[in-house]
Formats: C-alpha cells, sequence, structure tokens
C-alpha cells in the first residue's frame, strides 16, 4: 500500500485530546470514568496489535539517560508510572516484539493509557520536532529536493513490533514526487535528508503520523517505525500535450 497521506483525500479533525468546553450540567463521576476507561482500553488494545491497520501510512520530549538506553517521553496528563509497573509493561513489550520478529536495535514503547515512553539505544538521535532516528547506512549523492521524485522501499510496524505494511512484500518500491505534503509529515521530514543508498529507522510520534479520528483509518494515536532505504532520486519535468499536463521523471 502507498505510504501517502490522507489528508489529501479525507477531512479529518484531531482526535486524542478533549476540546475545551463549558460544563453546563453536571455530569456524573461514574460516566467519565467509564469513558476514560474505554478511551484506554482502545489504545492498549490497539497498541497490543489487534485488528489489521495494513494501507494507509506514510507513522516535550525531556531527554532520560539510562546506561546504553535512552527514554523519550510522550504526551499524556496521566499519572506517572512507579518503576515496577514500567519495568512490567516493558517486559510485556519486549514479549510481543520478540514474538514478532523484530529487527536488531529495535525501540521498545512503554504505554500507560495516553503516557508513553520510547525506549531506544544511544545510537538513536532526536531533533526538536519530535522525530527519533537511527542512520543504519548512510548513502552518497545530494539529498532530494521538492519537485523531485523519490523512489524507496520501507517497512512499517506498530509499537508492539507488528508488521503493518512493506513495500518489499509487494514487490517493487514506492514512487512520490516531494513537496506536495502527501507523505505523513514525520516520514517526509525523516527521508529529506536521506541519501540515496541509505538506510535509517524513523520512530514517528503521534503529532507527526498520520491523521486519527472517525473519519480516517486510524482510531488512536500510536507511534509508528519505518525501515526506509532510499534507492534514488530523479529530476522532473512538467509535460503538456494538449489540454493535458503532467510530469515526467527519470
Amino acid at each position: 500500500m502507498s505510504l501517502i497521506s490522507c489528508s489529501s483525500l479525507l477531512n479529518s479533525t484531531p482526535a486524542g485530546r478533549f476540546p475545551p468546553v463549558k460544563a453546563t450540567t453536571r455530569i456524573s463521576s461514574r460516566l467519565q470514568k467509564n469513558q476514560v476507561a474505554r478511551e484506554k482500553n482502545a489504545i492498549v488494545n490497539n497498541t497490543l496489535g489487534h485488528g489489521s491497520r495494513r494501507g494507509f501510512l506514510i507513522f516535550m520530549l525531556p531527554l532520560v539517560s539510562s546506561g546504553l538506553l535512552v527514554s523519550f517521553s510522550a504526551s499524556g496528563k496521566v499519572k506517572g508510572l512507579n518503576s515496577y509497573n514500567e519495568k512490567r509493561i516493558l517486559e510485556q513489550n519486549r514479549k510481543m516484539q520478540a514474538a514478532n520478529n523484530v529487527p536488531e536495535d529495535f525501540p521498545s514503547f512503554i504505554r500507560e493509557g495516553f503516557q508513553v515512553k520510547v525506549v531506544a539505544s544511544n545510537n538513536y538521535q532526536k531533533r526538536d520536532s519530535g522525530l527519533i532516528y537511527l542512520d543504519i547506512e548512510v548513502g552518497n549523492g545530494d539529498c532530494p529536493k521538492d519537485g523531485q521524485q523519490i523512489i524507496f522501499h520501507y517497512v512499517g510496524y506498530n509499537e508492539s513490533g507488528r508488521r503493518i505494511d512493506s513495500t518489499y512484500l509487494q514487490g517493487t518500491p514506492a514512487k512520490i514526487r516531494l513537496g506536495n505534503k502527501t507523505l505523513v509529515p514525520g516520514f517526509e521530514e525523516g527521508i529529506r535528508d536521506m541519501r540515496p543508498g541509505g538506510k535509517r529507522r524513523l520512530i514517528i510520534p503521534p503529532e507527526l503520523g498520520p491523521p486519527v479520528g472517525p473519519s480516517t483509518f486510524f482510531s488512536s494515536k500510536q507511534f509508528e517505525v519505518f525501515d526506509v532505504e532510499l534507492l534514488s532520486v530523479q529530476d522532473c519535468q512538467r509535460r503538456t500535450i494538449g489540454f493535458y499536463s503532467d510530469f515526467v521523471c527519470g
């Protein structure tokens, strides 16, 4: 499936945050607790990889070091986890990832409701935007520019390490022209400064990921992980035949 974002096809509204609304009626605390429980269960189930999410992907972070691991905390006004619960959730996540045969140096995720910590080796780097990445292999040549066509392979994973999309399995690489805002923001940011022949792992936070909500394919905000291989970069020229116009790349 394509990594093209659905933002150009579907009208969506931000999800995962409750808009500030003045209270005009008294709502029972039991109903509020039930609603929060449903939201948390939906996210946890999605994290565990229940159901297929193939298709439509391209995927305040304080830094805390611990040995050879780096912890990236992300969003959520939720009571902090104690060390025992964090260790237990981390072990569960790693067991699921092992069952899914994740590649070497794959990040782990500690999720409790809306609160998430990304645990990765210190080989990873974090940008101000929130994007986390690891250069597996640096390519050669010039980085792609707006208007150029990029040809690339990718494998997409969810937080449990389950593969949710792969151009390798599809047998053909993806192609797209940069600068049209059709890629998921975090994916486009991560591939823009790659060089042909390079391989990179992207950890895309929810705020740089695909839109979520009832009008999209995604029901909750999650981190997405992509292994990307940039094969080549091609120049493009506009071609006009009568009333027809397109771009020819190569």
